[in-house]
């Protein structure tokens, strides 16, 4: 195989799967880890692609800000994170869900079980749906109403969980760069309150598809440290070696 046909094959495989190793990329070819190195390289200065420790991802593309566009996206993957959050609450937690397209799933999760809790979110539809089962209490935390967020930011949203100390937070993203370990949302009222629940709670979980290592944010509110784990939908064995060379766990 000439090298600009298998450089076209990475650059469609990244595309296919989102996410490629060195090492199984030297396999597949039957090449050096060091060929495949200069491959990548040339296909990332071409933009096909963006180089990450150990691998290549896909190129970054710019996260849907608007929730009610990400309702019904990528709802299976989202399922499957919620199922492995559910198993982390206990009957009698004080638990935070922020706004997170995931959080929404693992809301449907909480609603149908029957683990007595105290659920505190600033994310509109999470609450409603709480609200279905008796056996939890849904706190909203007030706030000024972003209907792009479906849920409530500013001054007062921060104010209120301010002096709670939550059991369990699961937190969200619209972007995880582990390459610069910064875990980033839009919006800097978001990102504030994202960073007080993770410092209040004694265990803090990140809730991110795998897709979510393919895209960028602009407000940095944390590192992959100040988490208990990573859950997500794929974690392959080069994104766990990755993730805890940082730090935490990958669920």
């Amino acid at each position: 195989m000439f090298a600009k046909e298998r450089q076209d094959a990475i650059a469609a495989l990244v595309k296919a799967e989102g996410r490629v190793t060195v090492t199984s990329l030297a396999q597949r070819f039957d090449v050096t880890e060091d060929c495949i190195r200069k491959d990548l390289k040339l296909l990332d200065s071409e933009g096909l692609l963006k180089r990450v420790y150990g691998g290549a991802i896909g190129t970054i593309i710019a996260p849907e800000r608007d929730v009610s566009k990400r309702l019904n996206t990528h709802v299976a993957e989202k399922k499957i994170i919620a199922e492995k959050a559910y198993e982390y609450i206990s009957s009698g937690d004080l638990v935070f869900l922020d706004i997170s397209t995931t959080n929404i799933a693992l809301a449907e999760l909480i609603a149908t079980g029957n683990k007595r809790l105290t659920v505190v979110s600033n994310m509109i539809d999470v609450l409603r749906i709480l609200a279905r089962n008796p056996m939890v209490t849904a706190i909203c935390t007030g706030g000024n109403v972003n209907l792009e967020f479906d849920g409530f930011l500013g001054a007062t949203a921060l104010a209120m969980v301010e002096p709670i100390r939550f059991n369990k937070a699961f937190i969200g993203a619209l972007s995880v760069d582990l390459e610069n370990d910064a875990v980033t949302t839009f919006d800097v009222d978001d990102g504030l309150l994202k960073k007080r629940v993770v410092t209040n709670a004694s265990h803090s979980y990140l809730v991110a598809d795998a897709r979510k290592l393919s895209t960028d944010g602009n407000y940095v509110y944390a590192r992959m440290e100040d988490f208990d784990a990573f859950i997500t939908n794929k974690p392959t064995p080069a994104l766990r070696k990755q993730v805890e060379a940082l730090g935490t766990k990958l669920v």
